[in-house]
């Protein structure tokens, strides 16, 4: 007999469990990278810090490129005359910013008629003689030294007011349609102003801002893509009427294909060519900050529309790059913030003001880097102006309030706290939006108490007396009170029909 040995059954192993050390850096990063993305307040915060950013480089540029016309059209000879200047204008506009971040979104709702009236009787005041200015094209009003361009009031005004207009008409009716009939009129009216203005560049400004609201209002794509037609038919019939306009288009196919035999062609296209010369200078750090060549009197308007090729020359590749990437970050954080809202004015508003912002911006670097024709669109938040600046930053102002107004963000705040900067400028606290049944909830908390159907009042009359309506509650339904005597007329009636009912209640089972 064989000696067997039985051996236990061994227990099945468990996986080792993953500790953090096994664990990969590059999920672990991914996950870090999207609990930030998932924090609450991040899309204000953001927003703020962008705009900051932006201010603070269009002031160091405008202190570098504006030293060389500042001492040869001053006549005090100071290299830093139009430096202050531009810094009081960003004063100016960073106290209009304040006061966008102050006001409550249901103010701005019901303001915005009236924002836009006032915008188109600049418009049509511009084109009143002896009161609009030309300053390239017939878009000023001046008032003593101060000028100011009533196209980019009228560029925000028909940004809030299409919105509220939108919002409520798709409230009032799920069709889409039926809202956006006033708006698109309005918006072809002040196209038309602006057109008779002869500004090709606040024009496109302008269809940039009606097509980013029928795109985010969700209107049908055939219909957007008329609207789209419309607007590029009558831009092409806009450019083809006036030479100049047309001259623009022809010099940017010549810079395109490098084509500059004639000497017509090389002093249309002197400013494009000279941008471009600018950029290839600046080598991939760039000359250093203060450095350029191309500001002493080489590159026209270097501090206004082609202030992009003097950042390109002075901090290189990497310079150009960073205001691309920043610009890229406000729009995608504007866009969130407008796919975070549950108010449907707060989400037409947010996408339509940051289309303007970071649209505007592409434009005026792809026209510096010779990719687009040169219209005049200013480069926001970095090239030198007054009515421009101010506006900005109203526009990033009223966008950062509709971040605020998230509801992740305020419940965040009502519970964790505000942000520190938040605190410092003394902001309201923001509150949640409310739908129409909510808001009619809390205006009337009780309902309203109705008697029974005059149908169903025949069937009840065999009812007991306490089954009946109670008077009482009259005064609840009507709004006035019954007097004593109309009491006691109404029971004594009462009484007849509960004794004319009584024999009846006595033969049943």
């Amino acid at each position: 007999m064989s000696d067997r040995t039985t051996q236990r059954p061994s227990a099945p192993r468990r996986p080792r469990q993953k500790t953090p050390a096994d664990a990969s850096p590059w999920k672990g990063l991914q996950e870090k990278w999207r609990r930030l993305l998932d924090s609450p307040q991040l899309d204000y915060k953001v927003i703020i810090l962008v705009t900051g950013i932006l201010v603070a480089l269009g002031l160091m540029i405008s202190l570098s490129a504006s030293m060389v016309t500042s001492r040869g059209t001053d006549g005090s000879g100071s290299v830093f005359s139009q430096f202050l200047r531009q810094a009081v204008i960003v004063l100016v506009g960073l106290g209009v910013m304040w006061g966008a971040l102050r006001i409550r979104p249901a103010k701005l709702r019901a303001w915005a008629p009236g924002f836009l009236f006032v915008a188109v009787a600049l418009l049509l005041l511009v084109l009143v003689i002896g009161v609009g200015d030309d300053i390239g094209s017939r878009s000023w009003i001046a008032l003593g030294p101060l000028s100011f361009q009533p196209s980019e009031i009228a560029k925000l005004a028909l940004s809030v007011w299409g919105a509220a207009a939108v919002s409520l008409h798709t409230r009032r009716n799920p069709d889409i349609s039926s809202g956006l009939g006033p708006f698109i009129l309005v918006s072809f009216g002040i196209l038309a102003l602006v057109l008779l203005q002869r500004d090709l560049g606040m024009m496109f400004s302008l269809a940039l801002v009606v097509l980013a609201l029928l795109l985010f209002s969700g209107v049908a794509t055939r219909a957007f893509g008329v609207a789209v037609g419309i607007i590029t038919v009558v831009g092409a019939l806009a450019i083809t009427a006036m030479s100049y306009r047309s001259d623009r288009i022809s010099t940017w196919f010549n810079a395109v294909r490098l084509n500059f035999d004639d000497e017509a062609g090389q002093a249309a296209a002197y400013q494009a060519r000279q941008g471009l010369y600018s950029l290839s200078d600046g080598g991939f750090l760039g000359v250093g900050p203060g450095q350029s060549r191309a500001k002493w009197n080489y590159l026209p308007e270097a501090t206004n529309d082609f202030v992009f090729a003097i950042i390109g020359e002075e901090l290189g590749i990497l310079g150009a790059a960073a205001v691309i990437i920043l610009f890229t970050i406000l729009g995608w954080f504007g866009i969130r913030t407008a796919t975070k809202q549950t108010d449907p004015f707060l989400r037409l508003l947010s996408a339509t003001l940051t289309a303007g912002v970071v649209g505007q911006a592409f434009y005026n670097i792809g026209y510096v880097c010779g990719l687009l024709p040169v219209t005049g669109v200013q480069l926001p938040l970095i090239s030198a102006g007054g009515t421009s600046a101010v506006i900005t930053l109203a526009t990033l102002g009223l966008l950062a309030n509709c971040a605020r107004h998230e509801p992740e963000t305020v419940s965040s705040m009502q519970h964790e706290g505000r942000p520190w900067f938040d605190r410092v400028l003394l902001l309201p606290e923001p509150a949640t939006h409310t739908s129409g049944a909510e808001h009619r909830d809390r205006v009337r908390p009780q309902a309203r108490r109705y008697g029974e159907p005059v149908t169903h009042r025949s069937a009840s009359r065999s009812g007991d007396l306490g089954d009946r309506r109670d008077t009482r509650h009259r005064s609840d339904r009507t709004g006035y009170r019954d007097t004593p005597e109309r009491v006691d007329r109404t029971r004594s009636r009462q009484q007849r029909q509960y004794r004319t009912d009584e024999p009846r209640r006595h033969h049943r089972p």
